[in-house]
């Protein structure tokens, strides 16, 4: 084989290993893990939730982090994609998901545009927030059209509007093409 050719193939082999390794997002088998909420799971995803003094119970993803719904989604579909889904990962899963002890609301799935099985809660498609940093940040609460996720009934409590007021998103954020 010519060096060329094996320079190619060593090229191929490694962007196909950091596509794979990337396209984890650092998840473990419990659904998640990065700093950042990471959207992708092994396994199918657990949804809990936490109280917050200011939101009451809301949804949080496997790792403890705060969950979202985005104003312009319904139940079938999903608007964030592309720079909006770097900002807001989605909450993937492969199996159906289940929720812990507390969680009264149905939770789902849909196909997202790029193929991924991401997690619905009454309805809605769920997010991680990449300004929040820790279990129990709630920075992403009215940025660009994003709530809360709340426990409640068959649908979140706290249902986004598309006119809800944007707080400030962090020094990286500004409109994110959706």
């Amino acid at each position: 084989m010519s060096l060329n050719r094996v320079l190619a193939l060593l090229a191929t082999a490694v962007l196909a290993v950091a596509a794979c390794t990337s396209s984890a997002g650092g998840a473990t088998s419990a659904g998640g893990g990065t700093s950042n909420g990471g959207g992708t799971t092994t396994t199918a995803a657990i949804v809990g939730s936490e109280s917050s003094p200011t939101f009451g119970m809301v949804l949080t993803g496997p790792n403890g982090m705060t969950l979202y719904t985005h104003a312009g989604d319904s139940a079938t579909s999903s608007t964030c994609t592309g720079a909006c889904a770097t900002a807001w990962p989605p909450l993937e899963t492969k199996g159906q998901p289940t929720a812990k002890a507390g969680i009264t609301g149905q939770l789902g799935t849909l196909t997202r545009p790029d193929g991924a099985t991401q997690v619905t809660y009454g309805g809605l498609p769920l997010y991680y927030w990449q300004g929040d940093t820790k279990a129990g940040d709630t920075t992403g609460n009215g940025v660009e059209g994003f709530s809360i996720a709340t426990v409640g009934g068959s649908a979140p409590a706290a249902k986004p509007s598309a006119a809800a007021p944007a707080s400030s998103p962090p020094s990286s954020g500004g409109k994110y093409g959706y």
